[in-house]
């Protein structure tokens, strides 16, 4: 089988349920700014960051892969074989932030990317994953998609953040405070 199949020379890309759309389309532009966000956490877990780290990041991985499915796939399509987001996923998200956060120094000042290259790299993936958001927040605006996929990538952003600071906790790295200066 070969790689290349020609079929978007004009501009336009076929949905994961069939059906074709322009490459520019927001749900195009949703679910491949989702595969650019898990190609940037390939980055990360090459980084080699904590056994925890890896160990969830290869699981939100999987995750992401779900909800580009989900998000290449439009809701009336017939593909009961897709995957959607579901409420579980955005609940283990919660569940994984409150159990980093307890390891964590609260919250005073604003943290600036940095530290070491994997939670530098999730700064990058947290700011993909923002992109993301606002491209599905764009397309919620004029198709109806999978309920949870909003609040999935919402949460993600939140985890991706606390992750990083995780990530310089575990290996020792000291956080850069944001200093407001007149």
């Amino acid at each position: 089988m070969k790689i290349y199949t020609k079929t978007g020379d004009k501009g336009d890309t076929a949905l994961f349920s069939g059906g074709r759309v322009p490459k520019h389309h927001l749900r195009v532009e949703s679910y491949g700014t989702i595969d650019e966000l898990n190609s940037v956490l390939g980055v990360v877990r090459s980084a080699k960051p904590s056994p925890q780290t890896d160990i969830w990041l290869e699981n939100v991985q999987n995750q992401l892969f779900h909800l580009g499915a989900d998000l290449a796939t439009p809701l009336d399509a017939k593909a009961d074989w897709v995957v959607r987001v579901k409420e579980e996923q955005v609940t283990w998200l919660e569940e994984t932030i409150d159990e980093m956060t307890e390891e964590l120094e609260p919250l005073s000042n604003f943290v600036l990317p940095g530290g070491t290259l994997a939670a530098a790299n999730l700064h990058v993936a947290r700011t993909v994953c923002r992109r993301a958001e606002r491209y599905v927040s764009a397309l919620q605006e004029e198709e109806t998609i999978s309920e949870y996929a909003i609040a999935y990538i919402n949460r993600l952003s939140d985890w991706l953040f606390t992750l990083a600071r995780y990530e310089n906790k575990q290996a020792g790295e000291s956080e850069s405070k944001w200093i407001v200066r007149s």
